[in-house]
């Protein structure tokens, strides 16, 4: 059987303030930061991005390969690595200014994107968004034969233009069988829209909602279920909604997804801790099974 799970996106560096040094450089990008959580759970993690040869992919290649993905399917390049300067506010929620033209971490082709269907492909953030390198993922992603899961990962400032934005977002929801995604995410998208089971409606069978301090709810056609959050000292939500990713492809892995979508709760009670963890530290650092396991 195959268990394994290809993440695809990019990996790039988040400039996290600090008071001392001014900024720090961690590695992040949302599904990086997924990757990290998935090879933290002992899941077998196929990252699958462009990687640059700079100090910063240096940094990017020693991290994922410590946390245990595999990047023998992912491309190196001489070009810079994208970086995302993050901004927090009073209450740590993290906004972003990014540097990301002709960067390694958006150049996706079809030439060098590999072939072959894993058991779960995991998918989003600004990787389905930058041209040309979107368009390239888009045909490669809805030809692979593997359940799909997308986190759209909005970010208002790479592109303001809701509308547009919007249409490629829907696009993508067409070939997905899951979506996650902020209540934040739903709401830019959406603003004058309150019902979020819109979104089944363009083809996912799974829809998961994170909503900060008031919990996850995850949608279907048969139900929805919500659990609470997990209460914990919150250092930045970096991170978080792509830790309840992880979880959330984990649980598809384990399961399958008529049999998730039967118990959703366990699997969500599992998610907020494991986000919990993440926010409870700086930066994205997502638990290890044994954390999860103790918390």
């Amino acid at each position: 059987m195959n268990n394994s799970v290809w993440v695809v996106g990019e990996a790039l560096i988040d400039l996290v303030p600090n008071k001392d040094k001014g900024t720090i450089p961690l590695v992040g990008g949302g599904p990086a930061n997924t990757a990290k959580a998935l090879a933290g759970l002992g899941i077998q993690t196929n990252f699958i991005g462009g990687i640059s040869s700079d100090k910063y992919g240096d940094q990017i290649s020693n991290e994922l390969l410590e946390s245990g993905v595999d990047l023998s399917l992912s491309l190196i390049s001489d070009l810079p690595t994208a970086t995302a300067r993050i901004i927090l506010d009073v209450f740590g929620s993290a906004s972003y200014e990014f540097s990301l033209i002709d960067t390694a971490t958006f150049d996706f082709r079809t030439n060098w994107l590999p072939k072959g269907h894993p058991a779960v492909l995991h998918f989003g953030t600004l990787g389905t968004l930058i041209e040309p390198g979107a368009t390239h993922l888009f045909n490669w992603i809805k030809n692979v034969d593997s359940v799909k899961v997308f986190d759209p990962n909005i970010r208002p400032s790479v592109m303001s233009d809701r509308r547009k934005y919007l249409a490629s977002v829907e696009k993508w929801f067409s070939i997905s069988d899951v979506v996650k995604m902020s209540s934040e995410d739903f709401e830019w998208l959406y603003p004058e829209i309150e019902e979020p089971s819109k979104i089944l409606n363009y083809g996912p069978r799974l829809l998961v909602i994170t909503r900060g301090s008031e919990g996850i709810t995850a949608l279907h056609r048969s139900g929805t279920v919500s659990v609470p959050s997990v209460k914990v000292e919150i250092i930045d939500t970096v991170g978080a909604g792509d830790t309840v990713g992880a979880i959330i492809v984990e649980a598809v892995l384990r399961l399958g997804l008529n049999s998730l979508m039967a118990d959703l709760e366990p699997v969500l009670v599992r998610a907020a801790k494991a986000a919990a963890i993440t926010c409870s530290r700086a930066g994205a650092q997502p638990p290890s099974i044994a954390e999860l396991a103790a918390f």
